[in-house]
């Protein structure tokens, strides 16, 4: 008996992790922590180390208690997509309820330990980037707009800026830019992505744009935002926060981005939307990682 209740334990314990989303949520705090190295010149000392892994902690929490919430409101629409339908919400595993006050005390718990750890400033910038993502984006755009995810990408932009303000206090432009830099960025990640899975949107009854305007346009729209998007990655050059390092690499991976994109535009067929897709993954974690790499070596 004692096994089977342990057991039991366990798998609830795991579907209370599956909630936040933990994949999304690492790719959210290496951004965070990237504006947090950034906003240090040199080498960290030892308090500045812990700052951010406090930091790092805080912004995980709500983080994560955003994504919970988005479980909750999503529920039906997880449902019906094969992307989804395995989160315990909408398997029914876990309640309305419990989920709520799941996400409840991860925001608690991670906005006090950045109020009282870090600074005032970055617990209401994470919990305006919580309102963002959880009610703006997920209640209001998401079902009523194709323009969801640009409009509701300026939360997901919004780890570097929490990162810096961790560190100084404040909020310098070269976090705007870092913030500029993914807020591009995910229009066209995203629709890549809704392109291979349009059934499901279109099942689902939300408005992508591959649903509401179809495949060519919704193609011609992740081309062009990969040309802005490639100037956008040049401006942390052109500002003077990283050197040739990272230049070069920003030009290869927005190279490597464009012609996936060109290629998407010209010969679509699933499985290269399922490569856009991942490589604007590799994109995103490769610049992020070129800028730390130019930050310490350079």
């Amino acid at each position: 008996m004692n096994g089977q209740a342990s057991t039991s334990k366990a798998s609830v314990l795991r579907q209370f992790y599956a909630l936040t989303k933990p994949r999304v949520i690492q790719l959210i705090v290496f951004c965070a922590l990237i504006g947090m190295v950034l906003a240090v010149p040199g080498l960290p000392a030892w308090d500045q180390v812990l700052t951010a892994a406090l930091a790092c902690a805080g912004i995980y929490l709500v983080a994560g208690a955003a994504a919970a919430f988005n479980c909750i409101v999503e529920k039906g629409i997880d449902a019906k997509m094969k992307r989804t339908s395995w989160r315990p919400t909408a398997r029914g595993q876990l309640s309305d309820t419990q989920t709520l006050i799941f996400a409840a005390v991860l925001c608690i718990a991670g906005s006090a330990l950045l109020y009282f750890c870090i600074n005032p400033l970055t617990m209401w910038l994470t919990f305006a980037t919580f309102v963002g993502y959880a009610v703006i984006y997920t209640v209001i755009l998401k079902p009523l707009t194709p323009q969801n995810i640009v409009i509701g990408g300026a939360s997901g932009a919004m780890p570097p800026v929490l990162g810096w303000a961790a560190m100084t206090g404040d909020v310098g432009p070269e976090a705007v830019i870092l913030f500029l830099i993914i807020f591009l960025w995910t229009p066209p990640h995203f629709w890549a992505l809704s392109l291979y899975r349009v059934e499901d949107y279109r099942k689902s009854g939300l408005p992508m744009l591959p649903v509401t305007h179809g495949s060519e346009f919704t193609r011609l729209q992740i081309l062009l935002y990969t040309f802005v998007l490639f100037a956008a990655c040049l401006l942390p050059f052109v500002y003077g926060m990283s050197s040739w390092l990272y230049l070069a690499a920003a030009v290869v991976l927005s190279v490597g981005f464009s012609w996936y994109g060109w290629k998407l535009l010209r010969n679509y067929s699933d499985e290269l939307a399922r490569k856009t897709f991942r490589f604007s993954l590799i994109h995103l974690s490769v610049l992020f990682a070129a800028l730390l790499l130019d930050h310490y070596l350079l």
